[in-house]
């Protein structure tokens, strides 16, 4: 996990900085002021903690009709969570005129619990490493004192398996425990199977240790992924270098990017990370909006395994800890290469204290290949252009687990999102010679859970205007007939325009080419088609847990590719508000209520992901797993937008065989 480093905060010593625009994120003053606020307008105990603050995003209305050195309003959320009590709050203060306007408990037995924060992952840690029957349990499996010393607990979200007096309206943790002989150590080499704690975060201490007493072998071999453990490195590669002499071709003002007729603000949220708002193009003399605001949601990781250790793991990343706490410090040459920009963000610890997150958000250009491309022989007219795309990105690592979410925006008008799986395996032991039953080997003396990577999508779009509506695209073979298809060589186009919520909750089909289009049903371009993009699944694994399951039900969205929404700003998640220890909510439960969708404010939810068989190859370290999905014009635009790239020759490249120079001049 990736820690923030920070002191404590002092208002004379922050740039000044001071928002510009509604969407701005909270500055570090604001979140100062909100934090002070609360504590004493509440009388909050030194056991209150803040899992949430941020921005409260004012409505639509008022974004939009925003104009620039006029007032705003400026609004916080946040989620106070009383350690001594365990009640918990919801709060929306007012800013401008210093002012809590809501202040609302919730019932955790009802909303669900706040995600766990970064000292509840430490914390866990310490109260597992000193429970007497923990303890008890690691040495009946024949480890010592000294094995003891390095054990690593990975702290877990608790999830929901039924409605069990002992842990009603509790705050719980899981707690697994892996060996290490030093702190360096990959534990997730030699863990310890059958064996599970159960922690009362708010309590502090382990309320149920469950055992199932088989005591498979604890693995011996060490499999580090340090440098010095790694050993000497291959030979032969030589640098590469990529340089802009000439500097970039974005420019930033403040939260605000222009990049190639591209516009846009950046957001960050603690459970989203980065949010890309108002993404609008320019069109020769238009501009012309496309999204109001994108974000990856939330996510789930259910997993398919029966053994003590496993059958309740279903992480959601997002709403049960927060992808944006949890981002990585990005280091130039390293996580990202090239003529950098990056964005701190502002952003308070557990107790309510801000700090800025250094490098947590990165924006650069990249040569794609290919953009446009013609050889006409006839005439020895050759012509062609470089693509270039525009990246947004953050990476996160919660627990082992490390996710890289990348916004890439391309010069014909495509935006396409990539999120890039790596880091570490969960694993099992087993008994050496033995074929796991719900898993794949990696290591003689282990294996990795088969399991399931959802992620969430949620595009509130704007397509040349607030209403836009949703159609599906199918195609099928024609029947083959002397006089509408003589030579059997003809397919069915059908489109679907849907109307309501459940009407749109869809499923991918490579079969019959399935596509989904955001449209403008109110405008027509030049050739009489109303302008659209076309949402491109790529990546469509499906929910195999059973809908009646468990995880099934909390993980509902997963069930679907497509969900389209009317907008409404209290369904901003998929997974719901409180997706932590809650019996299921989010997109299955919003759409029960078979709104109108068509020619509306509507916000469309891709789900996306990947199956995992886990392999020796994932071991120690997975190398990148690619999933994503695009966005592509599709009657957008009256020609192709790229035409008027100009030539772009790199006098950098050479020939290896001759050393000569290129040239695209001919």
């Amino acid at each position: 996990m990736n820690t923030p480093i920070h002191t404590a905060y002092k208002p004379e010593t922050t740039p000044g900085v001071k928002p510009t625009h509604p969407l701005d994120p909270l500055t570090l003053d604001e979140l100062a002021e909100a934090t002070l606020l609360l504590r004493k307008e509440k009388q909050l105990s030194p056991s209150c903690r803040f899992p949430y603050l941020q921005l409260e995003e004012p409505p639509k209305d008022e974004v939009l009709a925003f104009e620039a050195g006029k007032p705003f309003s400026r609004m916080a959320f946040a989620v106070v969570l009383d350690k001594a009590t365990g009640s918990i709050h919801e709060a929306k203060i007012d800013l401008i005129r210093q002012q809590i306007t809501e202040w609302k408990q919730l019932d955790p037995e009802v909303s669900g619990q706040p995600p766990i924060m970064i000292e509840e992952f430490f914390s866990c840690v310490d109260i597992v490493q000193a429970d007497e029957g923990f303890l008890a349990a690691v040495r009946r499996r024949g480890l010592t004192d000294k094995d003891i010393e390095n054990i690593q607990i990975d702290p877990w979200s608790f999830g929901y398996y039924g409605d069990d007096e002992k842990y009603r309206g509790r705050r719980l943790m899981r707690g697994v425990a892996f060996v290490r002989d030093d702190i360096v150590d990959n534990g997730y080499a030699r863990p310890i199977e059958g064996l599970m704690a159960i922690i009362d975060l708010n309590e502090e201490k382990v309320i149920e240790i469950i055992d199932d007493g088989i005591n498979t072998p604890v693995p011996k071999t060490k499999r580090n992924y340090d440098t010095p453990s790694l050993g000497k490195p291959r030979e032969g590669l030589k640098p590469l270098h990529i340089v802009q002499p000439e500097g970039v071709s974005f420019s930033v003002d403040g939260w605000k990017v222009d990049w190639q007729n591209w516009s846009f603000r950046v957001g960050y949220t603690p459970r989203e990370g980065l949010v890309l708002n108002q993404i609008s193009y320019k069109d020769g003399e238009r501009v012309r909006p496309i999204i109001y605001r994108a974000s990856i949601n939330d996510m789930a990781v259910p997993y398919s395994d029966t053994a003590l250790n496993h059958y309740w793991k279903c992480a959601f990343d997002g709403g049960e800890y927060g992808l944006g706490r949890m981002a990585n410090q990005l280091e130039l040459g390293c996580d990202c290469l090239g003529a950098i920009r990056y964005f701190d963000i502002p952003a308070v610890d557990d107790q309510g204290l801000p700090f800025l997150m250094k490098n947590a958000v990165c924006m650069h250009e990249e040569d794609y290949g290919t953009l446009w491309k013609h050889y006409e022989f006839r005439s020895e007219t050759y012509e062609m252009r470089r693509s270039r795309r525009l990246v947004v990105s953050f990476f996160c690592t919660v627990g082992n687990y490390d996710y890289g979410f990348y916004w890439y925006l391309y010069q014909d008008g495509t935006i396409q999102q990539e999120t890039k799986l790596t880091g570490i395996i969960q694993t099992s032991g087993m008994v050496p010679g033995d074929k796991p039953k719900f898993g794949g080997i990696v290591t003689p003396e282990i294996y990795g859970p088969t399991h399931q990577h959802f992620f969430n999508a949620r595009l509130h779009m704007m397509l040349d205007g607030e209403n836009n509506s949703v159609v599906e695209t199918n195609f099928s073979p024609a029947s083959q007939d002397a006089e509408t298809n003589p030579w059997g060589n003809v397919f069915k186009t059908e489109t679907t325009l849907f109307k309501t919520e459940l009407e749109a909750t869809r499923e991918a089909n490579g079969a019959t080419g399935r596509f989904w289009k955001i449209i403008n049903p109110n405008l027509k371009n030049s050739v009489g088609n109303p302008p659209s993009y076309k949402l491109v699944a790529e990546h469509n694994p499906v929910m195999l847990a059973g809908p009646n399951s468990f995880i099934g039900k909390r993980a509902g969205f997963a069930s679907r590719h497509l969900w389209v929404t009317p907008y409404d700003p209290k369904e901003m998640y998929c997974s719901g508000m409180y997706p932590n220890q809650n019996k299921g909510d989010g997109l299955p439960y919003y759409v029960a209520k078979n709104r109108p969708i068509e020619n509306t404010d509507i916000v469309v939810w891709h789900t996306y992901g990947h199956t995992h068989v886990c392999k020796p190859e994932d071991f120690p370290i997975m190398p990148v797993e690619y999933v994503g999905f695009s966005l592509k014009p599709n009657n957008f635009f009256d020609g192709n937008p790229a035409m008027d790239l100009p030539k772009d020759v790199d006098s950098h490249s050479v020939d290896t065989a001759s050393a000569s120079g290129s040239c695209c001049s001919k």
